[in-house]
């Protein structure tokens, strides 16, 4: 199995690696490109790590290498946010980084699975669809946009306010990866009992979770380890459900069903070629059916957006 992160030098970049490097199963390739000379030493770094995981890396215009015969690309290049900047501050950015990296996976490995973390992710994964359905390489079940840092953190602020093992605690996340797009289903857990006000305050802090660590860390970045660490769970999900193992479930932002948007973050089952299965969100309580309805003229803006920029761009 061979997976290539794209900006691997990168605050993400680097804890994604570490925790793959340490986590695939024997005998995997791990592929680490960026446009910075830095990711040789990175690359290095990590190969002194006693585990059976090869690490190699590419910069500049050996992308070629690095892609070649890629299972996965994770795409983490891009810029993050800082202080007072919303996520589709970074779109006029980020689109073009985006665009050009989905360019390099289309000539080079057209079928690999593509996992986008580059935000804004509402966005940007509808650009990557548009060209690979330009291109006539667009598959839905082989895109994803990583949106498992909102379950990650969602797990957390629950078992801390209620004491509990945040092992233990699974809260789905739907809707999309921006503020008021993050729909975590509260009503949905089991065996732990969430107060109307408890629910209203935890869906806030969700919504809110990354503008809190950009502020905490002064505008020197946004969530890096977190998200790293949500990549790699991810990742190594998907990697299970290729290789065969049964009733892999995460939730993911794609193209499913249209039910309420072109693209949403819903829960999926993983298999051999991607998404296998794309799975219902179940019944919502009058707070939760209140918060979809008023995401959706954002999320779809943040769709059209991705379809628009696409209109006036030539692969």
């Amino acid at each position: 199995m061979k997976i290539t992160i794209l900006g691997a030098a990168g605050g993400i970049g680097q804890a994604l690696s570490l925790l793959l490097k340490n986590q695939l199963s024997s005998g995997s390739e791990l592929s680490l490109y960026d446009i910075s000379s830095s990711i040789i030493g990175i690359a290095a770094d990590l190969n002194h790590i006693p585990t059976n995981v090869k690490v190699f890396g590419f910069f500049g215009k050996n992308i070629k290498h690095a892609l070649k015969e890629s299972n996965i690309v994770i795409i983490s290049a891009g810029v993050s946010r800082k202080p007072g900047m919303k996520r589709a501050d970074l779109f006029y950015i980020n689109s073009n980084i985006i665009s050009k990296l989905i360019e390099n996976i289309i000539n080079i490995c057209p079928n690999t699975l593509i996992c986008i973390i580059t935000n804004p992710i509402n966005t940007t994964v509808v650009i990557a669809a548009e060209i690979l359905k330009k291109a006539g390489v667009y598959d839905k079940k082989k895109l994803l946009g990583i949106t498992t840092l909102d379950i990650i953190r969602s797990n957390t602020f629950v078992s801390e306010l209620k004491n509990k093992n945040a092992k233990e605690i699974e809260v789905l996340v739907i809707g999309g990866h921006s503020e008021t797009t993050i729909l975590p289903l509260l009503s949905h857990l089991e065996k732990i009992h969430l107060t109307d006000e408890e629910i209203i305050i935890l869906t806030k802090r969700i919504q809110n979770a990354g503008t809190e660590i950009v502020k905490a860390k002064s505008g020197n970045g946004s969530a890096t380890l977190s998200m790293g660490y949500a990549a790699a769970r991810l990742c190594l999900s998907v990697i299970r459900g290729m290789q065969g193992e049964k009733n892999i479930i995460e939730c993911v932002y794609t193209e499913g069903d249209r039910k309420y948007a072109r693209f949403f973050a819903q829960p999926v089952m993983f298999g051999k070629n991607g998404i296998e299965k794309y799975l219902q969100i179940g019944n919502l309580s009058s707070f939760e059916k209140k918060i979809l309805k008023n995401m959706l003229k954002t999320l779809k803006s943040d769709i059209k957006l991705g379809e628009e920029f696409i209109k006036n761009y030539l692969i």
